[in-house]
């Protein structure tokens, strides 16, 4: 493929959303799935057995463990906030903070089994705000907010109304995050893995995802569409490829598709599921989510590797 149609595909993208404050980058899902997993091979090695660096250690409210030099002079600081599919060893949070330069401070506070509701109520928030109303003067606070997944029904203390709660919670978080003078991005949750019998991407999470953007635009701030991107993508590599990226092998006598199950708040199983994700995993969706974010401001993307 030249170079020449995708150029042209998405400078029309970029003139169909000139109107809007929102700028959201969509590749083809092949050229997508390509190209993040080329940067897979590039990416480090993380060592998952440990928090890895740009990782929080041990409970919210411990002492966090910054990627980079959190010096004086830094400029830009990043804050993960989000549930499992983000957070340290289950999500791509970490692999993520890794792509970014060493001078930027990255905090993966993403924490897993987490909804919009529970987030805030176990005062998980709380310590974001404290982070972003005592940054140092000079300094950028970057958040990026991404939930869904738990906020799905059926999980009792988590569960919220997609109509009413899901929506007025995005909204407050985004409003406190001005308040205290960072910035937002708004992540769409990242897709499930599953499949219909024809082969079809099982995308459960797409209202959430709706909603999402829908509380983006009316709060003017940017969209960062990885459950479109990760849908795309997982959809092009199909089945058998995409359950590589779990945080385990399929095991030989794994049904085709399991039934769901509640996450249980704060940890997520070690075994072979279709919403976890491996180091292949984590690595192909952090080089999406990186690829976004450097399209969405010239500073952030100076601000990657």
């Amino acid at each position: 493929m030249s170079a020449r149609p995708v150029r042209a595909a998405k400078d029309a993208r970029w003139r169909a959303t000139a109107i809007s404050p929102i700028r959201v980058l969509r590749v083809g899902a092949v050229v997508a799935v390509v190209a993040a997993l080329a940067a897979c091979v590039a990416t480090p090695a993380v060592d998952r057995s440990a928090p890895p660096s740009g990782s929080t250690s041990g409970p919210l409210g411990s002492d966090p463990m910054p990627h980079g030099a959190a010096s004086s002079n830094a400029t830009l600081r990043v804050i993960l906030v989000g549930d499992s599919t983000m957070a340290t060893r289950s999500g791509y949070g970490d692999a993520l903070c890794a792509r970014f330069k060493p001078e930027v401070t990255c905090l993966n506070l993403a924490k897993g089994g987490r909804s919009t509701k529970s987030y805030r109520a176990e005062g998980l928030w709380d310590q974001v705000l404290t982070l972003l109303r005592q940054r140092p003067g000079g300094q950028t606070d970057l958040v990026l907010l991404q939930f869904g997944h738990n906020d799905q029904p059926g999980k009792p203390g988590r569960s919220t109304d997609l109509a009413t709660e899901f929506p007025a919670n995005l909204a407050a978080y985004v409003d406190e995050v001005r308040a205290a003078g960072g910035r937002l991005v708004l992540i769409t949750p990242l897709t499930r893995r599953s499949f219909d019998a024809q082969g079809h991407l099982k995308n459960d999470l797409r209202p959430w995802a709706e909603t999402t953007r829908r509380i983006a635009a009316e709060r003017q701030v940017p969209l960062l569409d990885l459950n479109a991107l990760s849908a795309d993508a997982v959809q092009a590599m199909g089945e058998a490829e995409a359950d590589t990226l779990a945080m385990a092998p399929k095991p030989a006598d794994a049904p085709a598709q399991p039934s769901s199950s509640s996450e249980r708040a704060g940890a997520a199983n070690p075994v072979f599921d279709r919403t976890h994700l491996g180091p292949k995993g984590a690595a192909l969706f952090s080089s999406l989510v990186a690829a976004e974010l450097a399209g969405l401001d010239p500073a952030w993307r100076a601000s990657l590797r």
